[in-house]
């Protein structure tokens, strides 16, 4: 695209103002290693900024070939840094023509050459609106190049497997086995509907596809498995329990990497406000600390959230269009963490072991399996997912996806720390993770938990939540 069409695209673009707003505080990473003061090395992410980009390019090269990226937005980064730097060049030397001009003015009006001098003046003011316009195309051609690496994703950690897509993805443990059926399985929406639990045609005319109803016990076991993993995850694992707004604004999205790439995923609210509905409690809990400078003896920092999810699933269409594996509108329990940097590695497999306790508790088959590099999310440097054992589809099925974004999203929000004796504040790590997905451990427990007569029993640890029900039958 040509330079001058570039910056006549940002210009217009809707999310200008919130990338301009924020950009002084957008980085990517990549790895590095630095000594403490006591000697002890510690992982921390360097920050890459326009000055790294620029003096860097084929190493941010590799790491977004790595992730199936373009890297022909780097190359017209470098065209439009080139064009920036000419710029400052011209401007520098008419700056120093100005500057020389004005000495020489000032001579001739001592030596009494007053004509002289207003000829001078006049030539030096042409320089003056050139040097305007400069300015100008300066600050145009850096609003480009913000507006790039707006695009560009998180850099991978170097232990993630590298490959093209989930075929690269490694499995790295499983838990619990299988269960053999001796009758037909039924999957959940054939459960469900005899039940008279699961309404997906009623959803369909009140709302449109992608919807469903639960009713009776259907709706009790939601509302029970919301209230179990609330409970494990504050009691066991020390997350404060958080109840988020279901909408958020521009820079809130913008802060966990939703926009600008994923404008069409979201539900928007057409007013003034720019309002858009959550696409996970990720976006407000993660947000809550946005531009704010916590205290390192305070960190690290664990936040659970049930909410409500909205998503468009724009680009799925004709994937999972059966029953309540891909909604429009489901819920879920989330897991943030904010942590020191150099203890994010280790607060990552905890929070998945965390995810992981919730299926365990419940005794459901799952595994987990690191993510390749052309899996795992934009703002994510390592992603760990947990697939829960489908007996309908024989195979495993994400429930939840855990992930480290290292400083990624607290560059973006402006979230950081600082160190005692006065140090320079530093950018959180932050992590998140489902804790779990709802709708689809509802879908796992049905399956998994069926009878030959069409009957669910209920997992022993839900028994207290669904006052004392052991079984979900019809009648």
């Amino acid at each position: 695209m040509h330079l001058r069409a570039r910056f006549a695209m940002f210009a217009i673009k809707k999310s200008a103002r919130v990338i301009t707003a924020v950009f002084d505080r957008f980085f990517i990473c990549v790895d590095n290693e630095t000594r403490l003061p006591n000697g002890r090395k510690r992982k921390f992410t360097k920050m890459l900024d326009l000055h790294y980009v620029r003096e860097n390019l084929e190493t941010v090269k590799k790491a977004l070939k790595n992730r199936n990226f373009p890297v022909d937005l780097l190359n017209e980064f470098a065209a439009l840094d080139a064009e920036r730097r000419r710029i400052i060049g011209e401007a520098d030397n008419i700056n120093q023509t100005r500057n020389s001009s004005s000495k020489e003015i000032g001579a001739l009006m001592q030596t009494g050459k007053r004509e002289e001098a207003e000829a001078k003046k006049k030539e030096i003011a042409g320089l003056k609106d050139k040097q305007s316009e400069l300015e100008h195309q300066r600050d145009a051609a850096e609003n480009a190049m913000r507006d790039l690496l707006s695009h560009l994703p998180n850099i991978p950690a170097n232990d993630v497997p590298v490959g093209a897509d989930e075929a690269a993805n490694v499995e790295i443990r499983r838990w619990g086995t299988p269960r053999k059926f001796d009758f037909a399985v039924k999957d959940h929406v054939d459960l469900g509907e005899t039940l008279r639990i699961l309404d997906l045609e009623r959803a369909t005319k009140i709302a449109g596809s992608r919807f469903a109803i639960l009713n009776g016990a259907g709706a009790r076991l939601e509302r029970a498995l919301i209230n179990f993993m609330l409970d494990v995850h504050t009691t066991e694992h020390n997350y404060t329990e958080t109840l988020p707004p279901f909408l958020v604004n521009r820079k809130s999205l913008f802060g966990t990497n939703q926009l600008p790439k994923f404008e069409e995923d979201l539900f928007h609210i057409k007013d003034e406000r720019e309002f858009a509905l959550i696409p996970t409690a990720e976006v407000p809990v993660t947000n809550y600390h946005a531009e704010e400078i916590l205290d390192a003896k305070d960190l690290p920092k664990y936040y659970a959230a049930y909410t409500p999810c909205f998503r468009s699933e724009a680009g799925s269409y004709g994937r999972d269009t059966r029953g309540l594996i891909r909604q429009h509108q489901f819920e879920k329990v989330e897991l943030v963490k904010l942590s020191l940097p150099e203890n994010s590695a280790e607060e990552h497999e905890k929070l998945t072991a965390n995810a992981e306790r919730i299926l365990q508790l419940l005794e459901l088959p799952y595994r987990t399996v690191v993510l390749s590099t052309g899996d795992m999310g934009f703002g994510a440097r390592k992603t760990y997912d947990i697939e829960v054992w489908l007996p309908s589809q024989e195979t495993f099925r994400e429930i939840s996806s855990c992930s480290n974004c290292g400083d990624f999203q607290a560059r973006r929000m402006n979230l950081r720390f600082r160190r005692s004796g006065g140090a320079k504040p530093e950018f959180v790590h932050t992590l998140n993770g489902s804790g779990l997905a709802v709708g689809r451990t509802w879908i796992a427990v049905l399956e998994n938990y069926q009878q030959a007569d069409g009957s669910v029993i209920i997992p022993e640890v839900l028994r207290r939540y669904m006052n004392g029900l052991e079984k979900i039958e019809l009648g």
